[in-house]
């Protein structure tokens, strides 16, 4: 992780930054952050949308890996900044890649039905991905290129301070939850319908939509996830 976290350093040296923003929110001052850091301020609600704008622009025309390399437009995300429940998925696929938002093909519409099932809209939530570019033939990613975009997800949550996030596959749930081993010996049905964490969020961690379009007999399984996400935030006291 700390290898990553130099990485986004190097990464603002290369945009011109001489010092980094102690916070992303719009109006805050900026300090200095001792090497091998991020910042980890959390930004009051209403200024969240300005943060999340400051991080897309910090990211820019991304070439930092070669995914940029077969990329259409990068998929940084979208949705409410002051979300309570956040949706996170391994990468964009081929219509995302066109559009340049995320979950908008076959799955991307399942994923809709279900968070509308939930009581809820798309505008409600906050939709995003492990990595921003879409990985050729829809591979997995692969670990340096985890690696190199991982930290701004981890920007993006820690901007938008949600309350549960949801995530889709066995690739975000290896990623957020930190699970040692080879991703090859994972498998999501594991660890599916129970919470773990991420830095203190609950994480409940479910069927990728795209897997349940190939299994519909398992969509049961993720509305019963689904289902436990809405009481987990009932326990938490937070209004839908």
């Amino acid at each position: 992780m700390l290898k990553s976290l130099r990485m986004v350093l190097e990464f603002y040296g290369e945009l011109g930054f001489e010092r980094l923003p102690m916070n992303y929110c719009a109006g805050l001052q900026e300090e200095s952050v001792p090497e091998g850091s991020l910042p980890v301020t959390p930004c009051p609600a209403p200024e969240r949308e300005a943060a999340l704008k400051s991080l897309r622009d910090l990211i820019g025309d991304c070439t930092r890996c070669k995914l940029s390399q077969g990329r259409t437009k990068i998929v940084f995300g979208e949705g409410n900044a002051n979300a309570r429940i956040m949706f996170i998925g391994e990468g964009p696929g081929k219509e995302e890649d066109i559009q340049g938002r995320p979950f908008v093909g076959d799955a991307g519409q399942l994923l809709t039905r279900l968070i509308e099932k939930m009581g809820l809209k798309r505008e409600d939530v906050y939709i995003a991905n492990i990595v921003k570019c879409r990985p050729p033939m829809n591979r997995d990613p692969q670990e340096d290129e985890i690696a190199t975009c991982f930290p701004f997800l981890e920007k993006q949550i820690e901007i938008i301070e949600p309350r549960v996030i949801v995530s889709l596959g066995k690739i975000a749930a290896y990623v957020l939850l930190g699970i040692s081993g080879p991703i090859t010996k994972f498998f999501i049905t594991r660890i599916r319908g129970s919470f773990s964490e991420y830095k203190g969020i609950p994480v409940m961690p479910t069927f990728h939509p795209a897997y349940l379009l190939r299994n519909p007999r398992d969509k049961w399984l993720t509305w019963e996830d689904a289902q436990a996400v809405l009481k987990k935030l009932e326990s938490l006291g937070n209004a839908l």
